[in-house]
């Protein structure tokens, strides 16, 4: 009997309408996991629907040609991330630079493939105005930090604020919507948002 069927068994039978299926003794997991070497696509597939951009780069020369080519002349500013340094960009941190970039140049602590999401942990070399504030968010990050879903993330990092005053997901571009459900991407963070897996 498949997890299906024995799920449907026991709603029959919570209605009356069936024997309820006894059930097992440990919980039954109802999603297959991902084996590793497919969570980059299982990623960009969920941001790509979520209106984000993956691509994938073989080394740090490759993603740091792909940012010159996001950036085509726009102004940026960076963090001290050591991905992020070693593709060559590094710029000094202000509030002011920061509402001045046209984009936010980040890592992040860890990337979740089932909602597209990006982790970002504030006790991190990184300050989340970088990736909050500029309309477009260009994210580097090594293909290892991506993990399948939230019970990995809190597997690696059981108690967060022992480590970190904060930890932030994103999922995608910023957006809203208002009563006439008419959406508007970029309201309270960046509009656009492309992710590099080194």
């Amino acid at each position: 009997m498949t997890q299906r069927d024995r799920m449907l068994a026991n709603i029959r039978g919570a209605l009356g309408g069936g024997r309820a299926v006894p059930q097992a003794d440990s919980p039954i997991d109802l999603f297959e996991p991902q084996p590793r070497d497919l969570l980059p696509k299982q990623f960009a597939e969920s941001l790509a629907t979520l209106g984000g951009q993956v691509f994938e780069a073989a080394n740090i020369a490759e993603a740091r040609d792909r940012i010159h080519q996001l950036l085509a002349g726009h102004t940026f500013i960076a963090t001290p991330a050591p991905i992020v340094e070693a593709c060559g960009f590094t710029t000094p941190f202000s509030r002011e630079s920061c509402a001045a970039a046209d984009c936010g140049i980040t890592s992040a602590d860890f990337a979740l493939a089932d909602t597209g999401s990006l982790v970002f942990l504030s006790e991190s070399a990184e300050s989340r105005l970088i990736s909050l504030l500029p309309p477009r968010h260009i994210a580097v990050i090594e293909r290892d930090k991506i993990l399948a879903d939230l019970d990995e993330l809190f597997a690696r990092v059981p108690h967060p604020a022992a480590q970190s005053s904060s930890m932030v997901i994103v999922t995608g571009p910023s957006r809203t919507a208002d009563i006439e459900m008419r959406l508007v991407r970029g309201v309270h963070g960046p509009g656009e948002i492309t992710v590099i897996i080194v």
